[in-house]
């Protein structure tokens, strides 16, 4: 097996990875989502672990949702015909 030159691993991050937080301001865009009235929404960990970002959990709400329809739609006619034929 040839033995090549090994590379040593720097520590040292390169400059555009730089990580100064010194200026940050907690809470900056908080007044804009409030004012803009962004819905956010606490999952349970349990619930969390069934999607891996919030475009599953729309997908998944938007599913539910059609589902939802389809079956009211369903009953609403299967009603109507029970009350007609008494």
């Amino acid at each position: 097996m040839g033995q090549g030159k090994s590379k040593k691993i720097s520590n040292e991050l390169r400059p555009e990875y730089n990580f100064d937080y010194s200026k940050a301001v907690r809470g900056k865009y908080y007044k804009r989502i409030l004012d803009e009235g962004a819905n956010v929404v606490m999952l349970e960990p349990d619930v969390a672990k069934a999607f891996v970002d919030s475009a599953a959990v729309n997908d998944a709400l938007r599913s539910l949702l059609n589902l939802t329809r389809t079956t009211q739609r369903l009953t609403k006619h299967s009603s109507k015909r029970a009350i007609a034929r008494r």
